[in-house]
């Protein structure tokens, strides 16, 4: 069985920044992308808000950048994801879906959280193409257009809320005949005159040609007056939540009722010496942006680097 000194778990901002750090510090990482290379970033397109890209940056094309930079410094970047741990006690034990294994001193989780979609084939067929899980990131392509957020709770409201500050009109699509968010929330919604809440309603599908072009609702579905119909929108985001991917990691870990990894204060340490330094989303429930995920896996790799000079 292979044994590692620092391991990390993850290849987004958090998990790729990790490596360059601890790549510069001589400690050789080894970092398994997982199931998704790159990380949520790379189900958009074009990257506007980070840090020294005038011009934005296309986003696949940014998160490339950051694995050649950890080759750079040494990073040992393998595609496996890992699927068990035991993190009972030193040296600390994963097994891949590969069917490997190794024991590592100290390990760094950035695994990211997971957008929940609504299921839909279109979601698929038009991401990154209309489809969104991120107003943040991707709100500014749909200025002086129309829109679409999907859910009713907080996140739900603060996404139509920003996007109203960009967007010509914001359709909110709530299930239900009511909204979950806090009643501060509520009613900054209720009042923007761009903003329409279409309660009850679902959606069934998208349609478009280049693109999304509008969505399929249907009104009280199921019921006796259920009506279907077309609205015509330009973007389509979800709101319905992120699923943190810290399954592997409950019976050692501490987390919140969401599954999001609790450290300790504003740093990345989880409490256990010589590992879990969480970093990027499946710690942040908060901010979910690239350039703070970033921020959190330089931490981590920093604070990994002073645990394992005490070995």
């Amino acid at each position: 069985m292979e044994h590692i000194k620092l391991l990390i778990l993850g290849s987004g901002p958090a998990g790729y920044t990790a490596a360059i750090y601890a790549g510069r510090s001589g400690l050789t990482p080894v970092i398994y992308e997982g199931l998704q290379p790159g990380g949520q970033l790379t189900t958009t397109t074009e990257v506007e808000n980070f840090p020294g890209f005038a011009e934005g940056i296309d986003a696949n094309e940014l998160m490339d950048s950051m694995r050649q930079q950890a080759l750079r410094f040494g990073a040992d970047i393998r595609e496996a994801m890992a699927v068990r741990t035991d993190l009972s006690a030193a040296p600390y034990h994963i097994w891949f879906d590969d069917a490997s294994e190794v024991t590592c001193d100290s390990l760094i989780i950035a695994t990211g959280a997971s957008a929940k979609y609504l299921g839909l084939a279109d979601e698929e067929k038009y991401r990154g193409q209309g489809v969104s899980a991120c107003a943040t990131c991707d709100g500014f392509f749909y200025r002086k257009k129309r829109v679409a957020v999907v859910g009713g709770g907080d996140t739900a409201c603060e996404e139509a809320s920003y996007l109203a500050g960009l967007a010509e009109k914001v359709y909110l699509i709530v299930r239900k005949p009511y909204l979950r968010a806090s009643q501060i929330m509520q009613e900054r919604v209720l009042n923007n005159p761009k903003i329409e809440v279409l309660f009850e309603h679902n959606t069934l599908g998208l349609y478009g040609n280049d693109g999304v072009e509008g969505a399929h609702l249907v009104f009280r579905k199921g019921e006796a007056d259920e009506r279907c119909f077309d609205l015509p929108i330009d973007g389509f985001f979800l709101a319905i939540g992120h699923k943190p991917n810290s399954g592997i990691f409950l019976p050692w870990v501490k987390t919140d009722e969401t599954g999001y990894i609790i450290t300790e204060g504003a740093s990345p340490r989880t409490g256990i010496p010589g590992v879990y330094y969480a970093a990027g989303d499946v710690a942040d429930p908060h901010y979910r942006q690239a350039v703070v995920a970033a921020a959190s896996g330089a931490k981590a790799a920093i604070e990994a680097e002073k645990y394992l000079a005490t070995l």
